[in-house]
């Protein structure tokens, strides 16, 4: 099936429809603003970057065109630039650009189109998988963080138009519900947001494995670790600060502080293959996603934002770290010439493609080492 992708590209406020009037305070944000004016390397990104929206693919440093775009990386594109403390105007004229793409991915239900060809014709349903999850999280952190009040507004407009779902998919429902941690910190009682948090983190602790598997080996709620890991403690994490869950935060204080030493090998991180890892396979596993970091710095940087222990903040130097060539082939993971991310770490070395998820996580996990070492120098 294919539906034609709208050329239009004015003023997303004046299109979200729901609640037009109300704008949202000044951004805030879980963590707070770092003092530091150092700007995030945006070249790849604007690289990859087109009047529509964001290629997902590269080869090299060159965007694949044929291969489009996807809400997935967009979503994830509108987070890091929303999450930037001072954003150039070209940081901000990008996130007005993928909150546009964000908008008319969406369908009336509130679930979201994933991918868009070159031709700009959607190559699917609207649909609540992954990318539904990462779209109300970026539109919660735009919410949120934005320093454009146009954007803002919007954001938690297209957040409350898809907050109301509940898929099945326990990674569909984390990503989500980071989203609605967002907008709980500038309006801590809002319905939607509160119920979403709440019912992934009752997901992710009522979540039971099919193997039998003793809890104090495997005290995770999947019977395989698979991708975007520290997201699942990470929603525990945000429920038990702004929910008042006791229980919530303290299990998720354990399940990530258990995942860090199941992806740590000789000092570094050593993170959860491609194909996943069960209890019996050993470390390193290929191919490794820089994901996988960008996933364990934030939830460190929650962890460290909400406790103040030490451990967090090694954490998330440990996956900054990871990037710089601290990992198991030893070999950096980005290119200072282009800015970008390489896609994956092989046995015998890198991938040497530069996508966006993988640029997108580079930026991510600096921007948490940056706010952290700024912070607490």
């Amino acid at each position: 099936m294919t539906t034609t992708f709208g050329d239009s590209t004015a003023i997303v406020a004046a299109t979200s429809g729901v609640n037009p009037a109300r704008t949202p305070p000044e951004p805030r944000s879980v963590h707070p603003r770092s003092p530091s004016r150092q700007s995030l390397d945006l070249r790849h990104v604007l690289r990859m970057t087109d009047e529509v929206g964001l290629f997902e693919h590269a080869d090299g440093a060159i965007p694949r065109r044929e291969h489009g775009y996807c809400v997935d990386d967009v979503a994830r594109g509108l987070m890091v630039l929303c999450r930037e403390p001072f954003p150039s105007e070209a940081a901000i004229e990008l996130s007005g650009r993928y909150l546009t793409f964000l908008a008319h991915a969406q369908g009336p239900d509130g679930s979201f189109h994933n991918r868009l060809g070159y031709d700009r014709s959607w190559h699917d349903r609207p649909a609540t998988g992954d990318w539904w999850g990462r779209a109300l999280w970026g539109l919660g952190t735009a919410a949120a963080g934005s320093s454009a009040p146009w954007i803002r507004d919007a954001a938690l407009g297209f957040f409350e138009r898809g907050a109301h779902h509940r898929p099945i998919h326990l990674r569909a429902m984390a990503f989500a519900a980071l989203g609605a941690a967002q907008v709980l910190t500038f309006e801590p009682t809002h319905r939607l947001a509160r119920a979403l948090l709440a019912d992934a983190a009752l997901a992710i602790g009522t979540a039971r494995t099919d193997q039998p598997v003793r809890d104090e080996d495997w005290p995770w709620p999947q019977t395989r670790l698979a991708y975007g890991n520290a997201t699942l403690p990470e929603v525990l994490l945000m429920a038990g600060h702004l929910l008042g869950d006791e229980e919530a935060l303290a299990r998720g204080l354990a399940m990530l502080g258990w995942l860090m030493d199941v992806e740590s090998n000789d000092g570094h991180f050593s993170p959860t293959p491609v194909g996943g890892r069960g209890t019996a396979e050993r470390q390193p596993g290929f191919d490794q996603q820089p994901i996988e970091l960008a996933a364990l710095a934030d939830a460190c940087a929650t962890a460290f934002a909400i406790t103040a222990e030490p451990r967090w903040a090694a954490g998330v130097r440990l996956a900054a770290a990871w990037f710089a060539g601290d990992n198991d082939a030893g070999t950096v993971m980005y290119d200072p010439v282009t800015g970008g991310g390489y896609d994956g770490l092989t046995a015998v070395g890198r991938n040497a493609n530069q996508g966006a998820e993988s640029t997108l996580a580079l930026l991510s996990t600096l921007q948490q080492d940056r706010r952290l070492r700024t912070e607490n120098p």
